[in-house]
């Protein structure tokens, strides 16, 4: 049975209005959330970007959905051993209700630091050894650990969830979905690529979870939900690796000029036809996807998901 949930956007909106929605979404009848998690935004427009531990925390006292991380980059900005306590205390806290979505990362968030940003074959390999060290931490066995890209010495978390939570592996190509089976206990990705899946099923991820998402703009005028997504998601239509390159706000914004309302009116969902909601979340259900979570970009929340509730939910569930 497929489970839908929403996706929060941090870096669209801020803490009171996250945790707005998830109450909301959970009135709605999802069943689970996503979280972002950025130091930037990916743009000025979007113009938020709070520290999701916190927010996680906060999420745990006002609804009872689980939460997962879509996703986290555990190796630079900050040191594997940082995360997995955040991990340890969100699962305690959730009362094991959360999952640790992982990835390699953009440079947008990752190189506020200084450090250099890797090509991405060093930065699967560092993603790689940053979930061994996590896992090993969660074990809450004091953990030392001399390895090519991390150092850990002497460190023990202590405050631990009943269970360790799974860790889900994101990638965007056939590498990745094997990273993904190999070492992760799901996998994440956000396109409907039925052929992606499969190479993550055979590479080791037969009987694990594969996890999506997917914006839209609800509104009773199309025209005017294009716009928003324009607005405020353009970077969604850059081609290639250009996401995971760009290092500030201000050069994806340069990038997006070349982004056109028409290329988001053919690619994105926008406006009130309940078929082409229907459509765009059931399009992952038929690429084998196990948990769909769904976003809406602009401030017409609660319209959304009083129009999920009522109109798309039930259709997704009934198989109409």
């Amino acid at each position: 049975m497929t489970v839908y949930g929403y996706f929060l956007a941090s870096e669209e909106f801020g803490p009171t209005d996250l945790l707005s929605q998830a109450r909301a979404a959970e009135e709605a009848g999802f069943e689970a959330l996503a979280i972002s998690d950025h130091y930037h935004p990916w743009n000025d427009e979007q113009g938020q970007s709070p520290f999701v531990w916190s927010i996680i925390g906060a999420l745990s006292q006002v609804c009872s959905l689980p939460v997962t991380t879509l996703v986290t980059c555990p190796t630079i900005r900050m040191h594997p051993a940082v995360n997995a306590q955040a991990v340890a205390t969100s699962a305690a806290l959730t009362e094991g209700r959360f999952r640790f979505g992982v990835g390699t990362g953009e440079a947008l968030n990752e190189h506020v630091l200084g450090d250099r940003w890797p090509d991405a074959e060093a930065r699967m390999e560092m993603l790689e050894e940053a979930v061994s060290v996590i896992r090993q931490l969660l074990t809450g066995e004091q953990v030392t650990h001399d390895g090519r890209h991390y150092t850990v010495e002497n460190a023990r978390i202590y405050t631990l969830p009943d269970e360790p939570p799974p860790i889900y592996i994101s990638g965007f190509g056939p590498r990745a979905a094997a990273l993904a089976g190999r070492i992760g206990d799901g996998f994440i990705t956000m396109t409907p690529d039925r052929e992606l899946v499969g190479r993550f099923r055979k590479g080791g991820g037969a009987d694990k979870p594969v996890v999506g998402g997917v914006k839209v703009c609800w509104g009773n005028d199309r025209d005017q939900a294009v716009r928003t997504v324009h607005r405020l998601w353009p970077n969604m239509a850059l081609p290639g690796e250009l996401g995971q390159l760009l290092p500030t706000p201000k050069h994806f914004e340069q990038a997006c000029e070349l982004v056109t309302e028409d290329m988001i009116r053919s690619a994105f969902t926008c406006g009130d036809d309940v078929e082409e909601h229907v459509s765009a979340v059931r399009a992952y259900v038929e690429a084998d996807f196990d948990e769909v979570y769904v976003n809406q970009i602009g401030t017409d929340q609660q319209g959304f998901f009083d129009f999920y509730r009522t109109s798309v939910l039930p259709r997704l569930r009934s198989g109409r």
